[in-house]
């Protein structure tokens, strides 16, 4: 095995850093890192991961949270890794300068920059988003705007890849962007025996938003209108026009549509198909069901109904997105022999 074979990943600790932020990415690229080394005869790991992390000086910093984290090394000390992972956290507000100094002049000498969660702020006050499309965590992407108006920031996906740069929302999407890396480097098979170990329900694709239907939109003030939120849920499949929500609600078509708006910020329709959406990508990634039968399923009524609404929301079609984020069957277990 050979130095060039391993991709090292050097993950930049300081105080009051997200924990989740650390330890999800460092989580998929480990669990990858032992996948690779369990599909290699004699189990060495090539093709996998060597995960480093490192602070300013190499002293302990305490996440905000409480937990106290010990860097394997000082940033100084390390040298240009393949993957450099910036995290996120309250740290990011009012960062050292001395760390922004370092990422300036060592984060460009990474194959691969990426950062979680509020992470992107240290990214653009080190000038290494200048000219780049990307996300951040929706409470403070328009701060990331404001104050560093030379980056496109896209407040709405989960993660953005511009070359070589990728930047992720909040917390549980820099998993979502690891798993992305993994299947980059070893395959999607890997990738998602890493997702089902975590536990992640759902393989999500970059440009998908950040919030569900259910929490993109408010809860409803009055009981009549929750329930339809629940409702549409529960029924996909459904005539769920406004006419027929309406009726559901015991209101008039305007009135309905007029107070469902005003009180979840959405109008009927949008959040209609964002859970049709929602229902049909989880058939896909985790049923064998047919996408035709998921067309009706969901309510799209055809495929080519379903494939336009994917396109537009996901930029890709159904039978891509299965392709991609479909959990392949578990084998069957061996029956012990005695």
């Amino acid at each position: 095995m050979t130095q060039r074979s391993v991709r090292s990943v050097l993950v930049v600790l300081f105080d009051d850093v997200q924990s989740l932020d650390v330890t999800g990415p460092v989580e998929v690229f480990a669990g990858a890192a032992s996948q690779a080394a369990e599909g290699r005869a004699g189990g060495g790991p090539d093709d996998a991961y060597r995960i480093r992390t490192a602070s300013l000086d190499g002293s302990p910093v305490r996440t905000s949270s409480g937990l106290t984290l010990v860097p394997d090394a000082a940033l100084t000390d390390e040298p240009a890794p393949h993957t450099l992972l910036v995290p996120g956290g309250q740290g990011t507000r009012d960062p050292d300068p001395r760390l922004i100094d370092w990422l300036r002049e060592n984060a460009p000498r990474a194959e691969r920059l990426v950062s979680v969660c509020t992470g992107a702020l240290l990214l653009a006050a080190a000038g290494l988003l200048d000219g780049r499309r990307a996300t951040t965590h929706w409470g403070v992407s328009d701060h990331l705007a404001r104050t560093y108006p030379a980056v496109e920031v896209d407040p709405d996906p989960i993660f953005v890849r511009d070359g070589n740069v990728a930047t992720s929302a909040g917390v549980t999407a820099g998993i979502d962007l690891a798993l992305a890396l993994v299947e980059e480097d070893l395959g999607r098979d890997i990738a998602l025996t890493v997702a089902r170990h975590l536990v992640v329900f759902l393989r999500r694709p970059g440009n998908q938003a950040q919030f569900s239907a259910q929490l993109t939109a408010q809860t409803a003030q009055r009981e009549p209108l929750r329930e339809v939120q629940q409702w549409i849920t529960e029924h996909p499949g459904d005539d769920l026009s406004v006419e027929s929500l309406a009726a559901r609600a015991s209101l008039s078509p305007r009135h309905f549509a007029r107070a469902f708006q005003s009180e979840t910020g959405t109008t009927p329709g949008k959040y209609v198909e964002r859970v049709r959406l929602e229902h049909a990508r989880r058939l896909l990634e985790d049923s064998r069901d047919g996408i035709e039968e998921i067309s009706r399923t969901c309510g799209y009524g055809t495929p080519e109904a379903m494939r336009r609404a994917f396109v537009k929301s996901l930029g890709t079609s159904p039978a891509e997105y299965r392709r991609r984020f479909h959990a392949p069957a578990q084998p069957a277990r061996q029956q012990p022999t005695h």
